[in-house]
């Protein structure tokens, strides 16, 4: 997903364990010889954070490079989507599920000196709460009626409703001290990390904190070097400028890596969609028809084969297929030209339209835009494609709302619960999606929520609430030296205190 919609929608990759200094690493390469763990490991990356505060629209480049790294979680979302215990030590839930008491570790402290306490907690959910948050997790806490802090060891949050994901979403909540100043520009968490130098436009670092309550990182520094175009991040990690790509987005160059004995590509596992987002509110796409015929009239298939060759894939839907109630989707409106053309002179428009499509400027949406435009001109629809920044993609689109379509890329698991938002950005109003949201969410059992988040994605595909390109693969390539590094591309996170320099 792009910079910022991608903070939209940030939570957990899955933590590589380190490995042994001989022998096969099947999370990141094999490893060789002795590791430096007072090396520097630098990171090519194509997403620079907006800020430093994922409440106020640090975009996906805040994600990667300090979620888990500088910032922690009371709880951890697992490569599986089950959560473990990371700041809180447990909790136990009331019979009737609304309230809940977390217990906290007692040896935390933020990078500042300062004592994790309950009021830390309570602070950071408060943050996302907040009426200025610009946190994507923001509408998953409206069920919270209270926080306690009787001791400063113990929270205990009381909820209006049952809520069966609240632990899985605190898991997206970071704790910052309650004390702390200037978060969008400044830090102060309790991860392994704290951050160094940030040169805006250029590179971000992090050093080893060394009053880190856990395993302290396996290496003293980490350097993310930002790109806006994918050839030169991979002239960067061929002329050892960089040791690691987190997220290869010019597949066309892969084959300088895979014959390359001094390089590893590793293909993952990937929630991030590429989407055609319509702007559900307004014409001409508040027709549902509109929306089909555009999406018929589109070959994703031949789409992702022109981006990304053989690798990725298409779903049909919001839903990856790691999420519980992932069904395939893909032939509810399937590329028809013919029927695209039918369903366009039902909806009143026999000789098409023309619209606006906002396309963030880094790969591979300007591409992808041309593709459309192309698909679409068969069926008398003329483009207009707009190249905007990250950050006008964020003031415009996503805040403001001012636009008729656009492309992005949402990284997070479940996050097919946006749709039963009307005030999210695509405007999707669909009142059966919101109630169908709404009672998963207040269900006793995963097999309930599955079955009517099942029935969310089914509606979804059927009214062309947006158009789901495809999944994105998740290819990190390295260098041979390194071990320990993410392979898969869970919520755009990228774990580096694990990784190993030989």
């Amino acid at each position: 997903m792009n910079k910022k919609a991608v903070a939209l929608f940030g939570a957990a990759i899955a933590t590589v364990l380190a490995l042994a200094a001989c022998g096969t690493n099947p999370n990141g390469g094999s490893s060789a010889g002795s590791t430096d763990t007072n090396s520097t490991i630098n990171v090519g990356s194509l997403y620079e954070p907006q800020n430093l505060d994922d409440t106020a629209g640090g975009g996906q480049g805040v994600t990667e490079a300090l979620n888990g790294n500088v910032y922690e979680s009371l709880f951890k979302l697992n490569d599986d989507g089950s959560v473990s215990n990371l700041l809180a030590t447990g909790y136990q839930v009331s019979s009737d599920g609304l309230t809940y008491t977390i217990n906290l570790r007692k040896d935390v402290k933020f990078h500042s000196g300062k004592a994790l306490t309950s009021a830390d907690v309570k602070y950071s959910i408060d943050k996302v709460l907040a009426p200025d948050s610009q946190s994507a997790r923001k509408s998953s806490f409206t069920a919270v009626k209270d926080i306690a802090t009787p001791d400063d060891n113990t929270v205990v949050v009381t909820l209006a409703s049952r809520s069966i994901s609240f632990v899985y979403n605190l898991s997206y909540v970071w704790i910052f001290n309650d004390e702390a100043k200037n978060l969008t520009t400044t830090e102060d968490g309790t991860g392994p990390y704290q951050v160094g130098t940030w040169k805006r436009g250029s590179t971000l670092s992090l050093k080893r904190f060394a009053g880190y309550w856990g395993t302290s990182a396996t290496n003293a520094q980490v350097v993310f070097h930002y790109f806006t175009d994918a050839t030169a991040l991979n002239n960067a990690l061929l002329t050892n400028a960089v040791d690691v790509v987190t997220s290869e987005q010019s597949p066309d160059a892969l084959s300088q890596f895979t014959n390359n004995k001094n390089y590893k590509v590793n293909n993952g596992h990937s929630t991030t969609k590429l989407l055609l987002a319509f702007n559900d509110r307004v014409a001409p796409f508040n027709n549902t028809l509109v929306r089909k015929a555009v999406t018929s009239a589109i070959d994703d298939k031949k789409l992702l084969q022109s981006i990304w060759g053989n690798y990725g894939s298409l779903i049909g839907s919001m839903v990856p297929p790691t999420d519980p109630w992932y069904e395939d989707l893909t032939k509810v409106n399937p590329y028809d030209v013919n029927l695209a053309k039918q369903e366009l002179a039902q909806a009143g428009y026999p000789n098409g339209f023309t619209f606006t499509l906002d396309t963030p400027n880094y790969d591979p949406h300007p591409a992808a835009a041309t593709f459309i435009k192309a698909e679409l001109a068969k069926v008398g629809i003329t483009v207009n494609i707009n190249i905007i920044t990250a950050d006008q993609w964020y003031t415009k689109v996503y805040q403001n709302h001012d636009f008729v379509a656009t492309m992005q890329e949402h990284v997070n698991d479940r996050d097919v619960v946006w749709y039963g938002d009307p005030s999210f950005y695509w405007g999707y109003n669909n009142p059966q999606v919101t109630q169908w949201v709404k009672q998963a969410e207040q269900s006793a059992t995963a097999a309930d929520q599955t079955a009517l988040l099942k029935k969310v994605n089914e509606q979804i595909a059927k009214d062309a609430a947006s158009d789901w390109l495809y999944l994105y693969p998740q290819i990190v390539v390295a260098s041979t030296n390194l071990t320990g590094y993410p392979l898969n591309g869970l919520n755009s996170q990228f774990y580096v205190y694990d990784i190993k320099k030989s």
